[in-house]
């Protein structure tokens, strides 16, 4: 369980590392960060093929002769490709309003308000949609998210001088979407295997941007990208992306959900640290308190607000 609950910290440690590539990559150049989010998940998109394939392979060897759901794209019928084309849609959402809000603000508080209220509004929003009665607990939890959003809302205002409303807004939308695509992942919980799951979202949110980005302009920023700009890029789409996934994923085998549940929430935490240590970002005395509150509140929903979402829903930063 050591060894599965460290893969896991792994996760989420290089998930936290894409908000800040994104912030270098925004300061150094034109790119636009729904750009970048198509170029990420277009990086990725080849690995996941090759993951969903390995996935395809050991269920055929599993379950020879036998036509097993997930073995093959082929047998997915509408039933099941209508919630996934549901999550590339949210993924698109997602990757671009996260990514802007990291440029607008700062990869710390960007991140914290995106991770840290969708689990606690999931807690909530869980009760009328899927039948998951909130207990007090959870209630509590979301009232704490709330005071603690706000504390980093007033950080940030103390030390970058101004309200960066635009970004914040962003960050808040970035929360709301994944909220949507981790509610969406519990109903469709008992669909395709995992990486099949995670290759036709990231397709579908690919598709989703590519008009977006070529009618936006947004094109015209690759000019500006040099060869350690590309292997950020690159980094963005492999590293976080699909090696952390396989990272969670072959930790989950051996860690409790609840554990595995409370783990993942070290990552806007990290997030906080390396953007302290590697962009100067500070979140000062209000905003470490108001992390520390959203953290807890994250902790309590992650606990009593339910059955764990699925595997689709692991890496939103």
């Amino acid at each position: 369980m050591i060894r599965g609950a460290l893969l896991i910290a792994l996760a989420a440690l290089l998930w936290a590392t894409t908000g800040i590539v994104a912030k270098f990559l925004f300061a150094s150049t034109d790119l636009e960060a729904i750009t970048l989010a198509l170029l990420r998940l277009s990086v990725a998109l080849p690995f996941f093929w090759l993951l969903m394939r390995r996935e395809q392979r050991q269920l055929e060897r599993a379950n020879p002769g036998k036509n097993v759901p997930g073995s093959s794209l082929r047998n997915l019928g509408l039933k099941s490709l209508i919630p996934l084309a549901a999550l590339g849609l949210f993924q698109a959402f997602y990757q671009g309003s996260y990514l802007l809000a990291v440029d607008l603000t700062g990869a710390g508080i960007a991140t914290l308000i995106a991770l840290c209220l969708p689990p606690v509004l999931v807690a909530i929003l869980a009760a009328p949609l899927l039948g998951e009665k909130p207990g007090l607990l959870t209630v509590i939890a979301l009232v704490a998210a709330i005071a603690g959003t706000a504390m980093l809302v007033l950080s940030d205002m103390d030390t970058s001088g101004s309200l960066r409303l635009a970004g914040l807004l962003m960050a808040l939308l970035a929360a709301v979407v994944y909220t949507g695509f981790t509610l969406t992942s519990r109903y469709s919980s008992a669909g395709p295997p995992v990486f099949t799951t995670a290759f036709i979202c990231f397709f579908t949110a690919a598709l989703i941007l590519f008009p977006v980005v070529a009618l936006s302009g947004g094109f015209a920023g690759l000019d500006t990208l040099g060869i350690k700009q590309w292997l950020m890029v690159v980094y963005i789409g492999v590293v976080p992306t699909c090696i952390g996934y396989l990272s969670f994923f072959s930790g989950m085998r051996t860690t409790p959900a609840t554990l595995s549940s409370i783990i993942v929430t070290l990552e806007p935490l990290f997030v906080a640290l390396l953007a302290w240590v590697f962009l100067g970002e500070i979140l000062g005395p209000t905003g470490i308190t108001g992390a520390l509150i959203l953290t807890a509140a994250v902790i309590v929903a992650s606990r009593y607000g339910g059955k764990a979402g699925t595997g689709a829903q692991a890496d939103a930063g």
